[in-house]
């Protein structure tokens, strides 16, 4: 059966109108959908803290923050576009209770949802349009007149206003200039997960550093290291981005095409297979998001230490002694 795919025809933003949307949390994403939701000519408020430099950029952009309660009290659809560790408590501390029938709860990945740590009131529908982007992407296509695509799901229950609602939000951000894919919030939450675990974060750090090791244990200078397993993957993406695998191994020398055949599958192997099924298994089940939640509630003591031993990695040193001595690439540093 194939995709089930909406673009801008197929929505309607005047439903829009003469509503509020509140978007809650004015991060990577947030700043992005109020932006673009204003610019289509939308009511927007923005509940944002004070004091933060989220809020600092919102009245620069123009908007005037005020709380979470008072944004999700005027708003006729609420989007809470919070890091996913902070949304349960928010959104039962000041979202729930100002929420009315007819309301529309919104989100951007379905996580809390899924999980069951949001759950929306009697009355109150629930949907999720998600852009398959960075917010500084949702925003720069939007203002250069295109789009980034979107997933699109509905609750349970959800009515048949609340899901024309919500594919005029994906409208209104752009999302149906590219296509908005029809889902549910099981798929996105799950893929998702493992996209970022097993690929596209986990999978790759795990990967760069093992390459990098290997060499330099090997011998090699650390200098040669990070350039062939870390600086060209820029390269190999991009080709990747731009036409596939088939594209990127058109792109490449011939011998760097028979290595990926001939050495990819060597280094991938079943067992890494069986690995990504184990990992999957655990998404699904609830595992992960478990261990996620207790692991906020104890106040991330793993989490940090994590973080601080993978930043001192040699990988991580070499690297940034590298990207200082090549300007053009502006390369960023984390405090």
């Amino acid at each position: 059966m194939p995709a089930q795919m909406y673009y801008d025809q197929d929505a309607d933003l005047s439903l829009l109108k003469g509503k509020t949307v509140a978007i809650i949390g004015y991060g990577s994403q947030g700043h992005a959908h109020a932006q673009n939701l204003r610019d289509s000519g939308c009511n927007v408020v923005v509940g944002q803290r004070p004091g933060s430099a989220n809020y600092d950029l919102a009245v620069d952009h123009g908007f005037k923050p005020v709380s979470a309660a008072e944004a999700a009290k005027a708003g006729d659809l609420v989007n809470i576009l919070l890091p996913d560790e902070f949304q349960a408590d928010v959104y039962n501390n000041d979202i729930k209770p100002n929420l009315k029938p007819g309301d529309l709860l919104l989100c951007s990945h379905g996580f809390n949802i899924h999980f069951g740590q949001v759950v929306p009131p009697k009355g109150v529908d629930s949907a999720l349009v998600a852009p398959k982007g960075p917010g500084h992407l949702v925003r720069s296509e939007y203002v250069r007149g295109g789009g980034v695509p979107c997933l699109i799901a509905t609750g349970d229950g959800c009515s048949e206003l609340g899901e024309k609602l919500a594919l005029a939000y994906a409208k209104g951000i752009g999302g149906a200039r590219a296509g908005v894919l029809r889902t549910t919030f099981a798929e996105e939450t799950e893929t998702d997960l493992f996209g970022e675990q097993v690929v596209l974060c986990g999978g790759l750090s795990a990967l760069v550093k093992m390459g990098y090791e290997t060499l330099i244990e090997a011998g090699y200078q650390e200098e040669s290291a990070y350039f062939e397993c870390v600086h060209e993957l820029k390269l190999i993406v991009d080709l990747i981005y731009q036409g596939g695998l088939d594209y990127m191994r058109y792109s490449i020398s011939n011998t760097a095409e028979y290595g990926d055949y001939i050495r990819g599958p060597q280094i991938i192997t079943e067992e890494t297979r069986a690995a990504m099924r184990k990992a999957l298994a655990e998404i699904k089940s609830g595992q992960f998001a478990r261990d996620f939640i207790l692991e906020n509630k104890a106040g991330k003591p793993m989490f940090q230490a994590l973080r601080r031993q993978e930043r001192s990695h040699p990988v991580e040193k070499v690297g940034k002694r590298l990207r200082a001595l090549m300007p053009w690439i502006k390369a960023k540093t984390v405090d």
